[in-house]
């Protein structure tokens, strides 16, 4: 989102707007409101000022004011392109498609040549599953600018998420040249592998995104071990006593830049690209991770002495990381799961970490509830207890990538457009063929997935 500003010759309140604006630069958030709640309170006329203060509650969460600031820009200065293209996005986030889509559209009728104006309604597009129109839009964005790195991951995001995988991978390449993709890939003269064959132990594997698509790319290892065998393997350290499963690795290394002599190297995440992978492609061989059976009978003793016999063990996960760009979409708060708690035959066993875990003190539902989250180290132990539950049920989070590549019987509860691994209209998925897929109906609402959920197990 763009928060230039339009000119003025209000020199007073332009001074104004740069010292907000050079506030939120700063990261001094509560700052900039404060300051911009002021100022719009003080101008209640001037557009931008409105425009400016909506843009900062957007930022702090607060989107029903955000909303409020924006509307009233837009009522004062309805010509401005700028508005209508940042109020679509605050609708987006509110799961107000019908708005999101009559603003984008508005700002791209305004801008016609604005490459941001083209690539935010394919966005708005694709969150209302109109794949096609999407890939449209996006494409005169990168019409307009060609090395638009940003539109060209948006045209990925919406041929994957319809399935059409090898022409999806291509777009998928500039996924590296993104801002926040920053220091990702070896700072190296050495080439990208283009798969062919290279000597034992001249490739390096980077495990480059998040520990959920590691999880799922892993399986692309051997594949890639048959063509260079012995590959080193650049990753953090939290996933090396799982992928260590895999014999065809050759060494670890905790980072690209400890990794040593290579001649080429590849991102986990460019292996299925290489591979010609589509839906009817997709390597399958379920399970490749498995649980230490020691660790699981260990828990499994554990949990006999913390569970009622004759209940149902249903493992929880409601929330990921809070960095995630889409975490606000996947996250739920455990109250929701009320319907689940409900059931009379089941126990909670939830293997939720990080600071959300801290909600299981306002639990209250009827089913018992463990809380494991506090005991476990690593992924081995979350591993080794899904193997002792009946049941897992997670937001789409590495857990649900870690049951999928061990073969637990899952429910992952995905927002109305989820991430592109998990399609659209389907309640299975060919990556991983234990899970099984519950979709919001409608963006935003997770009313009814719950009971869905709750009424299977």
């Amino acid at each position: 989102m763009n928060a230039a500003t339009p000119r003025t010759t209000n020199t007073t309140v332009g001074e104004l707007i740069a010292e907000i604006t050079a506030l939120e630069r700063e990261g001094r958030l509560h700052d900039a409101e404060a300051l911009a709640a002021r100022a719009a309170a003080a101008l209640p006329r001037h557009p931008h000022m409105l425009h400016l203060a909506g843009m900062l509650a957007h930022r702090r969460g607060d989107i029903p004011r955000a909303i409020e600031l924006i509307e009233a820009s837009l009522a004062l200065a309805p010509d401005v392109a700028l508005y209508p293209r940042n109020a679509s996005y605050i609708y987006r986030r509110a799961g107000r498609l019908d708005d999101a889509l009559a603003t984008a559209l508005r700002a791209a009728a305004l801008a016609p040549d604005n490459r941001d104006a083209h690539h935010n309604l394919a966005l708005i597009h694709l969150e209302r599953h109109e794949l096609d129109a999407g890939i449209e839009a996006v494409d005169r964005a990168i019409a307009l600018a060609p090395d638009f790195a940003e539109a060209h991951f948006a045209r990925a995001e919406l041929l994957l998420l319809g399935g059409r995988l090898a022409e999806g991978w291509e777009s998928y390449e500039w996924r590296f040249k993104l801002k926040q993709a920053e220091g990702m890939l070896p700072k190296t003269d050495k080439p990208q592998w283009d798969g062919s064959p290279l000597p034992e132990g001249r490739l390096l594997l980077v495990a480059d995104q998040g520990f959920g698509d590691c999880i799922q790319f892993g399986r692309y290892i051997p594949w890639a071990a048959a063509r260079a065998p012995n590959p080193v393997l650049a990753c953090e350290s939290s996933l090396k006593p799982l992928l260590r499963q895999l014999p065809e690795i050759g060494r670890f290394a905790d980072s690209w830049a400890a990794a040593g002599e290579y001649d080429a190297y590849i991102p986990l995440s460019g292996l299925p690209r290489l591979a010609g992978t589509t839906i009817a492609t997709i390597p399958a061989q379920i399970p490749y991770l498995r649980a230490d059976p020691r660790m699981v009978e260990a828990w499994r003793r554990r949990l006999a002495t913390l569970v009622p016999p004759g209940l149902k063990r249903v493992g929880l996960v409601w929330a990921g990381r809070p960095a995630h760009l889409n975490d606000h979409k996947r996250t739920v708060r455990l109250g929701r799961f009320a319907p689940l708690f409900a059931r009379p035959d089941i126990a909670i066993v939830t293997v939720q970490k990080g600071d959300r875990i801290d909600e299981v003190g306002n639990y209250f539902g009827r089913a018992p509830l463990v809380n494991l989250g506090p005991s476990i180290f690593d992924f081995t132990d979350t591993l080794a207890i899904l193997h002792c539950l009946d049941r897992l049920v997670t937001i789409d989070t590495s857990v649900a990538h870690l049951a999928g590549a061990a073969g637990v019987a899952t429910s992952v509860i995905l927002p109305y457009t989820p991430d592109w691994r998990w399609l659209l209209d389907r309640e299975d998925t060919p990556w991983y063929p234990s899970l099984r897929l519950f979709r919001q109906e409608r963006a935003a609402d997770w009313s009814g997935v719950i009971e869905r959920v709750a009424g299977s197990i």
